[in-house]
């Protein structure tokens, strides 16, 4: 957060400088703040924001795809004559540790059609979850790791 700040600062600086508070000029400051930032980020001691905010944008365009992608395969098992689930509660080992990234992995589960997020342990190293149809939960845990909980932990850490 302080190089956000930072940056804004910055932005204001140039207004200041070039004698202009418009809303142009000042994006334009920001602008070339963050790219200062970016410049001495070995001298800030961080990755920048800009990194993370990348990460995290990265993190909402794989929730949308898997909603359309849980959302489409859940309509297929509806519209077919034959309704032959295989539901299954999932005893998920997790990676996550804050209750931030827990939270959210539990969210992203439970938006995702198909699947809802039951409790989590009281060591919070397990998450269960319960899927509509799952005939092989190994690939269940898989497809969340090596997606949602991948992407939450790059974009937090």
């Amino acid at each position: 957060m302080g190089l956000f700040l930072a940056n804004i600062l910055l932005a204001i600086a140039w207004g200041a400088v070039t004698g202009s508070f418009s809303a142009l000029n000042l994006a334009f400051g920001f602008v070339l703040g963050a790219v200062a930032l970016v410049l001495i980020r070995e001298c800030t001691g961080g990755r920048g924001y800009l990194g993370r905010l990348w990460r995290g944008c990265r993190l909402a365009a794989l929730f949308f795809v898997e909603l359309a992608k849980s959302a489409t395969r859940v309509a297929l098992m509806v519209a077919s004559p034959r309704l032959e689930p295989r539901p299954a509660i999932i005893a998920y080992p997790l990676q996550v540790t804050s209750d931030l990234e827990i939270a959210l992995l539990a969210n992203l589960i439970t938006l995702t059609p198909g699947t809802l997020s039951i409790d989590v342990s009281a060591d919070r190293r397990t998450l269960f979850i319960h899927c509509v149809d799952a005939p092989d939960p190994e690939a269940v845990i898989d497809d969340i790791r090596m997606g949602f909980e991948r992407r939450i932990l790059e974009a937090f850490r």
